[in-house]
C-alpha cells in the first residue's frame, strides 16, 4: 500500500512521486496478449499522427492518493503526452494528478479468470472515471461474449453494444488476418466506416502495391502505344 504522503504544490496537494513504486520490473505476459498490446498501441502512433495523444501497455496509473495503482494490458489518453524528461521518478508512469485528466480509454485483456476483470478492476476504473473501459477476452474466460464495452454514463458504467467511441472519436473491433506474421483474430482500432488503423508495417505495403500497380499502368500505356507504333520515350 502507498504510504500517504503529500507535497505541497502551489495552491493543491499531490502525492510525492519518491513514494510511489512506479515499476516493479516483474511483467509477466503471454505470447498473445504481448502480440496484442503492441498491434493497438503501435497501429495508433503509425496512423493517428500529427495528433496528440499517449498509448501505453503495462504502464501503471495512479489514480487516487493512498491506493496503489493499476495496470491496465492498454490505455489510451488524449491530448496529453510523455514529459520530456519521463525518466524523472513523477514522469515514469501515468499520475491522473500530474496530467490533469484519467486516460480515455483504458483495456484489459482476458488471459484467465484470476484478473477479476468485470469485478473489482471494473470497480477501480469506474471509480477513476475512465471515459470508455474495454475487455477482450478472446478465449471466452468470463462468458460468452469476447469484447465487452463499458461506457461512463454519470459516475457508474453501463455496458454496450456500440463498440463506435465517441468521444474518443475511434471504434473497436473484431479482425481476421495476419499481424507480424500470425494469422489469428485480433482486436483492433477502427475508424467510424470500419476500416481498421493501419500499422505501419501496413502502411509500408499498401504504398508498394501502389507503386507497383502504377509502373504496371505505366508499362501497360507504353504496350500500347507501342503496339500504335508510337515510341512512349519520344513523348
Amino acid at each position: 500500500m502507498v504510504q500517504e504522503v503529500l507535497i505541497n504544490n502551489d495552491d493543491y496537494y499531490v502525492p510525492d512521486a519518491n513514494q510511489l513504486v512506479t515499476e516493479d520490473d516483474t511483467p509477466v505476459d503471454n505470447f498473445a496478449s504481448e502480440k496484442q498490446q503492441r498491434l493497438l498501441v503501435g497501429s495508433l502512433y503509425s496512423s493517428l499522427q500529427p495528433q496528440t495523444f499517449l498509448a501505453a501497455a503495462n504502464v501503471g496509473i495512479y489514480h487516487t492518493d493512498g491506493q496503489p495503482a493499476i495496470v491496465p494490458d492498454v490505455f489510451l489518453s488524449l491530448n496529453v503526452q510523455v514529459p520530456q524528461n519521463w525518466w524523472e521518478k513523477q514522469n515514469r508512469c501515468y499520475m491522473v494528478w500530474r496530467f490533469g485528466k484519467p486516460p480515455e480509454v483504458v483495456l484489459e485483456i482476458v488471459s484467465n479468470k484470476e484478473g477479476d476483470e468485470l469485478g473489482k478492476k471494473l470497480k477501480i476504473y469506474e471509480q477513476m472515471r475512465a471515459s470508455y473501459y474495454i475487455v477482450y477476452d478472446p478465449n471466452q474466460q468470463l462468458g460468452e461474449k469476447v469484447l465487452r464495452v463499458y461506457e461512463l454514463r454519470g459516475t457508474r458504467y453501463f455496458e454496450t453494444s456500440e463498440i463506435w467511441l465517441e468521444q474518443v472519436g475511434l471504434g473497436v473491433t473484431l479482425w481476421e488476418g495476419e499481424f507480424e506474421g500470425r494469422q489469428d483474430h485480433w482486436l483492433r482500432w477502427c475508424y467510424q466506416d470500419g476500416n481498421v488503423l493501419l500499422t505501419g508495417d501496413e502502411r509500408a505495403s499498401q504504398s508498394e502495391q501502389r507503386a507497383s500497380q502504377a509502373e504496371q499502368r505505366t508499362q501497360l500505356l507504353a504496350d500500347r502505344l507501342r503496339a500504335m507504333g508510337v515510341d512512349p520515350d519520344t513523348l
